[in-house]
């Protein structure tokens, strides 16, 4: 079976390596010719443990390929999968203006039958929108080219992707016809063989099904961050109620961890396009709306908590260590992290920042240049630092020599942003400890 994915950003070179791992044939499609030229070299552009391995693997076997020109692959393909970015636009809405291209280019150079697929994620309505642009530019050549739409989006965690997309919870696929059903079918064969759940719907439902998952964890994160900050006023530890709470079989123990707030490139945006949509259609979310306001609220958290610990006192030239920048472990991706929220907080109150990460130091450098220092190591961050921030939960901060980092520091200030730390641990060296909801 021969396969296109257009766009090698994150969900289209994980889907599409890993789909050369089941023994399709892919060709990896992107408008930037560096990329692809990075690529072609075995040079990645994404960070994602295992995945330069694998492509490097799937290239030598000659399943995977890469190009920067749909036209001249298009008519090989059995299914051309879509996935471009959807940036959310001023409005909260997603932008679909890369996904329309991808269907007109189509339109206007497709001689045979295939199945397109759109695996971004993308709003309620949008394969119809795409059939639509494709048909256009078919009507234009004068052609009457059969072709289906269809809806496969990825449910993949930074960090656990190919695990996720090799081993999944389910495969949503959303179809129209019998014909679609049927390739489509083929191409997870190797999923139904090892007993993993391919779930068949309308295509507006597999659409909604993507907003819908990200928007519920969304909201699990966003309530214990508040049920957190009102434990905090309680006297309550907020990681025995969520033991209790977790025990609970309808609940469940997942995405109950407080902390200073979720980012990345799906849950904010996820939720600010579910919200739009639902405006667009005359209702409002209203559980949705208070958890994205909870989420903003809680990423300047750790800044209140630093206020409070120096009790008032300007933290003008004051040296701040942040420990984490990406918005979760095990990915360089910074998008909407509490990292570039606390960042832009401590500078303008005339902090000076010194900063690690095991993987964005770079990604942080083209965000924001040289407005903060960047540091060899965790221990080198703490030095003459008057506090130390956790924001990014890195297995290697976990257990930190805190007889060392006491030593280093100017001021003996730990506020744990992800309640990682043994507490008991850092009380006996002396520190000052501040965590999320106890």
């Amino acid at each position: 079976m021969n396969i296109a994915i257009v766009g090698t950003g994150y969900v289209g070179l994980v889907s599409g390596t890993c789909f050369a791992e089941t023994g399709v044939n892919v060709t990896c499609v992107d408008v930037d010719a560096t990329k692809i030229e990075r690529l072609q070299r075995g040079e990645m552009p994404i960070y994602e443990p295992g995945l330069d391995q694998m492509v490097l693997k799937n290239v030598k076997a000659g399943r995977l390929k890469f190009t920067t020109d749909l036209a001249s692959v298009l008519n090989e393909q059995d299914i051309v999968f879509s996935a471009v970015g959807t940036p959310p636009d001023e409005d909260g809405s997603a932008d679909l203006k890369y996904v329309l291209q991808v269907a007109r280019t189509i339109g206007q150079h497709l001689d045979k039958y295939v199945v397109v697929v759109t695996k971004s994620t993308v709003p309620v309505g949008t394969a119809a929108k795409v059939k639509a642009a494709i048909s256009e530019e078919l009507a234009k050549r004068g052609c009457d080219v059969p072709f289906d739409v269809a809806s496969n989006p990825e449910f993949l965690k930074e960090g656990n992707a190919i695990k996720d997309f090799m081993s999944p919870d389910r495969v949503v696929v959303g179809v129209e016809s019998e014909k679609a059903k049927k390739l489509l079918t083929r191409l997870y064969k190797p999923f139904l063989i090892n007993n993993f759940r391919v779930i068949f719907m309308d295509i507006p439902s597999a659409e909604m099904t993507k907003y819908a998952a990200n928007s519920m964890l969304a909201t699990r994160i966003s309530f214990m961050n508040d049920i957190a900050n009102l434990c905090e006023r309680v006297g309550a530890d907020v990681n025995m109620v969520r033991a209790g709470i977790g025990a609970d079989t309808r609940i469940g123990r997942k995405f109950l961890y407080a902390g200073c707030g979720y980012g990345g490139s799906c849950f904010p945006k996820d939720v600010k396009a579910l919200i739009k949509t639902a405006d667009q259609q005359g209702y409002s979310m209203e559980v949705l709306k208070a958890v994205e306001r909870v989420n903003e609220r809680q990423k300047g958290i750790l800044f209140e908590k630093l206020q409070r610990a120096f009790k008032g006192e300007s933290l003008g030239g004051k040296t701040i260590a942040l420990w984490g920048l990406a918005f979760k472990p095990e990915t360089d991706d910074m998008r909407e992290s509490t990292a570039l929220v606390m960042i832009d907080k401590l500078l303008k109150a005339g902090c000076h920042l010194r900063v690690y990460d095991p993987i964005a130091m770079d990604e942080c450098r083209r965000r924001i240049g040289d407005s903060v220092t960047y540091c060899r190591d965790m221990y080198d961050a703490v030095l003459d630092a008057d506090a130390l921030l956790l924001l990014t939960e890195w297995k290697e901060f976990r257990l930190p020599t805190w007889g060392v980092i006491r030593k280093a520091m100017r001021h003996p200030l730990v506020i744990d942003g992800r309640n990682i730390f043994d507490i008991e641990e850092v009380l006996e060296n002396d520190f000052e400890y501040h965590c999320i909801g106890k």
